[in-house]
């Protein structure tokens, strides 16, 4: 069936010597991956560029399901960034963002509004000359509601149960829960948007940590969720 459609790409790799395989989040379609053919010396209608991660783009294709490597028939900008990647605060992370989203959507079908709100936040970023530091915290918890494991903040206590994502008056019989000092960050946390974020001080420790927490809370919920080679340089940003 052929489709029109916005697209972000999440990851690409070179195929031999002319072509790529490349992983996209389409709005239309979920997740898919294409195979794309880049003529030397520029002569393609497929530019290279385009495939760069986080870049967004309206794409044709004809999609057919038992296919793995779906062909694209058309590609161009939809959105170009004017900072995103060129600005190495942002770099650092778009750079983790793009990681963190390829291995986060695996298995992901169509879902417009999640597409909609990585599409929106990404242009927030791209347009914002600083106060941007929680961008990363507030970005990863609000896309857990799309997932599926936004935090449960109708329970109350001093622990959170990072597998029940809840809070609860007692630890848990297992391992994987906060004690009450960091517990206490998830409500601040979670009442954060991209619009106040500045007015909540973390010291780039407690920034750090939180991340750590944020990616072990992800790998507990998501099947086969590895560790993020970005992070190290993330983290690397703020020291």
């Amino acid at each position: 069936m052929n489709y029109k459609t916005e697209a972000l790409v999440l990851h690409t790799v070179r195929y031999g010597d002319t072509r790529l395989i490349i992983d996209m989040f389409a709005r239309e379609q979920g997740r898919q991956s294409f195979i794309v053919s880049i003529g030397k010396g520029g002569r393609s209608g497929m530019r290279k560029q385009y495939f760069q991660p986080l870049t967004l783009l309206v794409i044709e294709s004809d999609i057919r399901p038992l296919e793995q490597l779906q062909r694209l028939r058309n590609a161009e900008l939809l959105c170009p960034w004017q900072s995103l990647l060129s600005e190495p605060g942002k770099l650092a992370i778009a750079l983790f963002i793009a990681e963190f989203l390829y291995h986060a959507l695996r298995g992901e079908q169509k879902d417009e509004r999640l597409f909609d709100y990585v599409r929106s936040s990404l242009e927030w970023l791209d347009g914002r000359a600083d106060r941007y530091a929680n961008f990363h915290l507030v970005f990863l918890m609000r896309l857990s509601r799309f997932l599926g494991f936004f935090p449960n903040l109708d329970d109350n206590g001093e622990y959170f149960d990072l597998r029940a994502s809840t809070f609860c008056a007692t630890p848990p019989p297992h391992d994987d829960y906060l004690m009450p000092e960091e517990a206490s960050r998830i409500r601040p946390l979670m009442r954060m948007d991209f619009a106040t974020m500045h007015l909540f001080r973390l010291s780039r420790a407690e920034r750090a940590r939180m991340l750590e927490i944020m990616e072990r809370y992800y790998r507990l919920h998501l099947p086969a969720f590895p560790e993020l080679r970005s992070l190290p340089v993330l983290h690397e940003l703020y020291d």
